[in-house]
């Protein structure tokens, strides 16, 4: 947080927030626009942006959330409950328990894809060290042109 010379708190700009959080001034206001934020975002006396480290926090967590997979529905979802405040935490968690199904399912992909590529990796290693590389998957050799 900044402070004006009286040494009250003026908050954070959306450039701040920018360089903290690494998202763009663009996706700032895109989040605000589409009621990502769990609160209102406040202004200054002059129109400005100002943002309070609760909201750098928050935009911390969704930008986990968005590499997690979450849609923007669903953290807009989440967002307006937290603003709610207390009395909806069994919709959080539920809403949070689908998404962590999600999650472990996408895993579970990419751990199948990371299977093969291991496998393939160990093929082109052993046929290049034994010169062989040349014997791997390509054109049938009817198709090679010389």
């Amino acid at each position: 947080m900044t402070t004006s010379g009286t040494g009250l708190s003026t908050g954070l700009s959306i450039g701040q927030v920018a360089e903290r959080t690494g998202l763009s001034v663009h996706t700032l206001r895109l989040y605000e626009r589409e009621g990502l934020f769990a609160g209102a975002v406040h202004r200054a006396a002059n129109g400005r942006r100002v943002y309070t480290d609760q909201d750098v926090e928050w935009l911390a967590n969704c930008v986990k959330f968005r590499a997690s997979g979450m849609p923007l529905a669903t953290i807009r979802r989440l967002a307006e409950l937290v603003g709610q405040g207390p009395g909806n935490e069994d919709e959080r968690l539920a809403l949070l328990l689908r998404h962590e199904q999600h999650v472990l399912a996408r895993r579970a992909e990419l751990d199948d894809s990371l299977g093969l590529i291991r496998m393939k990796i160990g093929t082109y290693r052993e046929a290049v060290a034994q010169g062989t590389a040349g014997s791997l998957w390509g054109p049938p050799v009817d198709q090679v042109t010389r």
